[in-house]
């Protein structure tokens, strides 16, 4: 492994840092790992179209080719394949639009409701119900509300290929915010079909809710801000919900101490839920996610304020669960997949995360444990917005720009 090491730091528990590295591929010596290759995080990286990734990037890996299917996309955030083939995208403007044979429809999908498109605010996630093909739901993340007072919701709405009726709004962040950051979203079905909804924060300083810094809410188990929820396909709770008998916590709540995901998927060979997790200066995170768990922002975080200053002077603490990947300078991780198709079996049970700011596809390897065991930078030159497989089994990913696009990933090794 070739690895120009400048400094190595053991850093406390398990977390080591590798400071300066010429190749992007690593073999952590701990459960924990902390890289360095991209600079930080924007103060709004959704929307920053000028936050590029640093010269130590990598070129992507031999083998590995890279097709534009569509282009013409306005921000695209999301998307879902179709029993058809045809693949559903959101924009964050706020259009639905759908894709049929690699030509995008020019007319946006109607029935889509009103969102708050500022900032990071927006049309966000999408995604099919598990048995979309008997009952048609499709279901959408999206920020609603002004300025001043917003906050995430979740709708389903039935589709018939052509509109969107039936809308119903199944759930929404209990408490309104100020301002366009940290919204989340990503929607994640387990096999019971309930679903994972990750939800943001709120935002950065000097942002606040109710007199303190609305940041503190992740660790507020009565704020649906900072956590990651789980519902059942109509929006009611789930009776196994972790915190469904406490007495001083939302019965919503799965997972808690979360700062902003934007990356969520589940590994149906494992029954594992990862999670990446954007960091302000530095302190990006892959998590696995387990139910009930803390995952400690903002009383433990590898970032610092973006001014320089320190969040927290603790990495760790007991009964909060450490990541198992750190990203310092931040690569403003959004969309994850865990890849699980015979079409290329070497990625088989391997994560693909996508980064705003460093520009690429971060190809993650995993022991049967759930280590990080190598890491690579597959480069695309752009903003990933999202990393998704294809019913196919190939890899597909949304680039955040004003010209977005939909590319495809494939090796010849397949």
């Amino acid at each position: 492994m070739n690895l120009n090491i400048a400094r190595l730091i053991q850093g406390t528990g398990s977390t080591i840092a590798l400071v300066t590295l010429t190749s992007c591929a690593f073999t952590p010596p701990s459960d924990t790992a902390t890289v360095s290759k991209t600079p930080p995080e924007s103060v709004d990286s959704a929307s920053s179209p000028d936050a590029t990734a640093s010269a130590d990037s990598v070129a992507t890996p031999q083998g590995v080719q890279k097709t534009t299917v569509i282009e013409g996309l306005d921000h695209p955030w999301g998307m879902a394949w179709l029993p058809d083939g045809a693949i559903l995208i959101t924009e964050r403007s706020g259009q639905l639009r759908i894709a049929r044979d690699g030509v995008l429809d020019p007319t946006p999908i109607a029935g889509v409701p009103e969102v708050f498109a500022v900032k990071q605010g927006g049309l966000m996630d999408v995604s099919l119900h598990p048995r979309f093909s008997e009952n048609s739901w499709v279901y959408l993340t999206y920020s609603h509300g002004t300025r001043q007072a917003n906050h995430t919701r979740v709708a389903r709405a039935k589709f018939d290929g052509n509109a969107l009726s039936d809308l119903e709004v199944i759930f929404q962040v209990s408490q309104l915010k100020s301002g366009g950051q940290h919204f989340g979203s990503r929607i994640v079905w387990l096999p019971d079909d309930t679903l994972l909804i990750a939800i943001g924060d709120g935002g950065n300083p000097p942002v606040q809710l109710d007199g303190d810094l609305i940041r503190k809410q992740a660790q507020n188990r009565r704020s649906h801000l900072g956590k990651i929820i789980r519902l059942n396909d109509d929006g009611t709770i789930p009776n196994d919900n972790p915190f469904v008998e406490s007495p001083d916590a939302d019965p919503a709540i799965w997972s808690y101490g979360h700062r902003n995901i934007q990356g969520l998927t589940f590994d149906s060979q494992t029954r594992r839920i990862w999670s990446t997790e954007h960091g302000a200066r530095g302190g990006d995170e892959l998590n696995l996610v387990e139910a009930g768990e803390n995952y400690g922002w903002p009383l433990v975080t590898h970032s610092r304020e973006y001014s320089g200053g320190i969040i927290s002077d603790q990495q760790s603490r007991p009964g909060m669960v450490e990541p198992k990947l750190v990203w310092t300078p931040a690569i403003a991780p959004s969309g994850l997949v865990i890849y699980d198709s015979d079409r290329v079996p070497q990625w088989q049970g391997d994560l693909f995360a996508g980064g705003l700011v460093s520009r690429d596809v971060r190809h993650i390897e995993l022991d049967e444990s759930g280590n990080v065991v190598n890491e690579t930078s597959i480069d695309i030159g752009q903003r990933v917005r999202d990393v998704r497989q294809s019913p196919d089994g190939l890899l597909y990913i949304l680039t955040d720009e004003a010209n977005g696009q939909l590319i495809r990933i494939e090796t010849q090794r397949q």
